[in-house]
């Protein structure tokens, strides 16, 4: 049996890791990854020389620099060029030595903050960013746009999926740049073991997001790579939402904190809602299989395992 050798750029993240673990099981690939250290994506002389030493056939570009509201009004400079120069030099590596496919990891938040819910992909660049997160979504539609150039002006078989707000394993927990799920579980997992009887969130926990387990992300990303070729955009979420304040409800109540939810309402609350139209996806034959109390719990008992290492993975 022959073998294509695939390339997950950010391995160690979220979705990279995710990616590893689904792609693993497939006996026609093979691999490749590299750490941060081992291989800057920033640099383009880096980024050719591993392009021209080993050649990959297929390219996952799940590397990026990202983070909750608090990380992206905090750090504008870095959300943009960071990610723009991750992007710009995968893309042009995988244009120049021959990438058979290339899959780019976009983002939910790039879509319009008042965009018809449930939102569709003709929704892209229809209307104003959420304010607190424009570098970065600016950043990635940049990352499509040229994914969609490459396309037009050289037949690169270049795609891009939009996915939902991601949480699972591997994870990032850092209090200056966390998403809101692993956000929640560090906080409700140190107020239990400090024996807090109230802790503050941002916002008024009004806002509505869906939640998709990244092991569901992965296994959307396999199909789309196998049954995808085209410019069009596919959403990836699970086709359901809830508030912040039903979701920091249920997480205290899987770590088993039972003291009070105060919300600091000064603290903005990003996009009023956001809920993917999956249509698209599910034609290709995906559907979820975790559901969010499970995909939870086990991400809970991860970080519970894994507290005193996971910031050094």
């Amino acid at each position: 049996m022959s073998t294509a050798t695939t390339y997950v750029a950010g391995h160690c993240g979220l979705v990279g890791a995710a990616m590893v673990r689904c792609l693993a099981k497939d006996a026609t690939r093979r691999l490749i990854v590299r750490t941060r250290t081992e291989l800057d994506l920033r640099d383009p002389a880096s980024v050719e020389r591993f392009f021209a030493e080993h050649r990959p056939v297929d390219v996952i570009l799940a590397a990026a620099k990202v983070g909750g509201i608090h990380a992206n009004v905090r750090y504008p400079v870095e959300f943009l060029l960071e990610n723009l120069n991750i992007q710009n030099n995968v893309l042009s590596a995988s244009h120049r030595h021959g990438v058979r496919k290339l899959l780019f990891l976009g983002s939910s938040c790039i879509y319009p903050r008042l965009s018809p819910q449930p939102i569709r992909e003709d929704s892209f660049l229809d209307g104003k960013l959420e304010p607190t997160n424009e570098p970065y979504a600016i950043a990635k539609i940049a990352g499509i746009t040229l994914a969609r150039a490459y396309r037009k002006q050289h037949d690169c078989n270049f795609v891009a999926v939009m996915p939902t707000n991601l949480y699972g394993p591997f994870d990032n927990f850092a209090w200056d740049s966390s998403h809101v799920v692993p956000a929640l579980i560090r906080k409700f997992c140190e107020a239990k073991d400090a024996g807090l009887d109230r802790i503050t969130l941002w916002g008024t926990g009004a806002a509505r997001r869906e939640f998709l387990h990244a092991d569901d992300l992965a296994e959307a990303c396999k199909i789309v790579m196998e049954r995808h070729d085209s410019a069009d955009l596919i959403n990836i979420g699970c086709g359901t939402d809830i508030t912040i304040r039903e979701l920091a409800e249920l997480v205290a109540d899987l770590v088993g904190w039972d003291g009070k939810i105060c919300w600091d309402t000064t603290q903005p609350d990003g996009m009023p809602r956001k809920l993917l139209d999956i249509s698209r996806i599910i034609a290709l034959g995906w559907r979820t299989r975790i559901n969010l109390r499970d995909g939870l719990r086990d991400t809970i008992a991860w970080f519970q395992q894994h507290r005193a290492t996971w910031h050094r993975m």
